[in-house]
């Protein structure tokens, strides 16, 4: 925005106000009316250490900073105000909006001037605000190529949170990729990589992401929140326990970190740390997402406050209605995968072959199987194989040139079966891992006759790794195998594991 836009208009008046830090706060006012800003920041920064609750000093502080042009920091006191101190101070709004201009952050300034005009409509900035909108939109136009990246990134973030939420890792991965490439110092995409990746079964890959972020950017919360996921998720208990104590000590001041903490201690059962967090951001008049009412209902739930835990899942309805039949209270054993109708019926639709067949087989041990298949489902996407799997799920009969690897896929997946069930996000993976090496090994010929070869070969890739220990020998005693065999299906499925990734 050009120097003269009304963004940079002098940032209203200052207020009245009787403080025990008065003294300070007064030669703070002298010293703005007179332009000596710096000296005006530094009486507010001792009347603010004096009177550290007092709203409307921590206002004035931030109105300064702002018009020295030290935007994220005057945010950073406009937002504790509102989220804190004191949400009715509707002019914050106002100032933040001016403040995601200058950064070039025009759907906050958006959002901010809009919520300002909607809280106080008749305003002393009401005029003020409404030109900035009016401006907003015409740098905007001008502007169209910076503007649309921004669009760009915040489209592709979401698209891609979404696929990581719905279990389609591959093709979240595959958009946190492309995110990285464009945005290198994107550090949150980095950090949604490597869940998708831990989710995966790649833990290695996973954790040497987040180690990386952590070593460019020390004490990035949403790097020490994941660690503590991968550490509950592989039963490391004393690291979980050490990151969980550090995380409980962070009292974070952006909205944003704030629901990163309270979804985090909400995933590894902390609900009653969860609770805390997003409750406290719900008062403030926080405007939370899906993922955001889930949490929120699911700490809910678990510390006994149903009420909240039932109106929290109505706003995640609201977002997501294929979650029906996913509620906190609906989640016990026997309540899985298998029975999640809207969910079997989009991963039908991945743009994943192993997806795809995954869904299939779901499809097959699934209790709503009749419901599943009586849906319209395209099968624009499928192979022929794949399109004779669902021919032998629907019909139970086998009679198509595709027989033999149709029953391979089907029949080593029922063999993993026999040990993991019922199907949740920590044994979706196995399953993916098996239909990926199938799709690998079925385009190179291989045949599956030694089924009993290949879903141990997997079981025993799949633990080692999420890090878990096991053996050549506990894994082939499980499936009646000899160790050699098993070595040689193993040295296989890791071939073609190793072959996905080269694409």
């Amino acid at each position: 925005m050009g120097k003269d836009s009304k963004a940079m208009k002098q940032k209203g008046q200052l207020l009245s106000f009787v403080p025990t830090g008065e003294y300070y706060f007064t030669k703070g006012v002298k010293a703005f009316h007179r332009r000596d800003l710096k000296k005006a920041e530094k009486y507010f920064q001792r009347a603010m250490h004096l009177e550290p609750g007092e709203p409307m000093i921590v206002c004035q502080l931030a109105i300064v900073q702002s018009e020295l042009g030290e935007y994220q920091q005057s945010n950073r006191l406009l937002h504790l105000v509102l989220e804190e101190l004191d949400e009715n101070m509707a002019e914050c709004h106002y100032f933040l909006a001016n403040n995601y201009a200058h950064l070039g952050l025009f759907r906050d300034a958006f959002r901010h001037a809009n919520l300002y005009m909607e809280l106080n409509e008749d305003g002393e900035f009401a005029e003020d605000a409404s030109d900035l909108l009016e401006l907003l939109t015409m740098e905007a136009e001008e502007m169209d190529e910076d503007y649309y990246e921004e669009d760009d990134l915040i489209v592709k973030q979401e698209e891609a949170r979404n696929h990581l939420e719905s279990g389609e890792f591959p093709k979240a991965i595959e958009i946190f990729q492309e995110v990285i490439e464009e945005y290198p110092e994107y550090w949150s995409a980095y950090n949604n990589l490597a869940l998708a990746y831990f989710y995966l079964g790649e833990t290695t890959k996973a954790r040497d992401i987040l180690n990386d972020v952590l070593e460019q950017n020390p004490g990035n919360l949403h790097a020490l929140c994941n660690a503590l996921v991968f550490a509950h998720y592989e039963g490391q208990e004393k690291e979980g326990q050490d990151l969980k104590d550090a995380l409980e000590k962070i009292h974070p001041i952006h909205v944003e970190h704030q629901f990163k903490l309270g979804a985090t201690f909400a995933l590894v059962g902390e609900y009653e740390l969860a609770y805390r967090w997003l409750k406290k951001l719900q008062k403030t008049g926080f405007e939370g997402d899906g993922a955001f009412y889930y949490w929120l209902s699911h700490a809910s739930y678990f510390t006994g406050r149903e009420n909240t835990a039932r109106n929290a899942w109505k706003k995640v309805l609201e977002f997501s209605p294929e979650k029906e039949g996913m509620e906190p209270w609906a989640d016990k054993p026997g309540v899985k995968f298998e029975t999640q109708v809207s969910a079997i019926l989009n991963q039908l639709n991945s743009d994943y072959t192993e997806e795809r067949l995954f869904a299939l087989f779901l499809t097959s041990v699934s209790a709503k199987k009749k419901e599943i298949l009586a849906a319209e489902t395209s099968t624009d996407k499928m192979t022929e194989m794949e399109k004779s799997y669902l021919a032998y799920v629907t019909s139970g009969k086998l009679s198509s040139s595709k027989e033999e690897e149709v029953k391979g896929a089907h029949e080593t997946a029922k063999l993993l079966y026999d040990h993991h069930q019922p199907i949740g996000k920590n044994e979706a993976g196995v399953y993916i891992m098996w239909f990926s090496v199938f799709e690998q090994a079925a385009q190179a010929g291989y045949d599956f006759k030694n089924k009993k070869a290949w879903a141990a070969a997997v079981d025993y890739l799949w633990d080692k790794l999420r890090n878990i220990k096991t053996s050549k020998a506990a894994v082939a005693k499980k499936y009646g195998l000899s160790v050699s065999t098993l070595s040689k299906y193993i040295s296989l499925a890791n071939e073609f594991l190793q072959e996905e990734d080269s694409i």
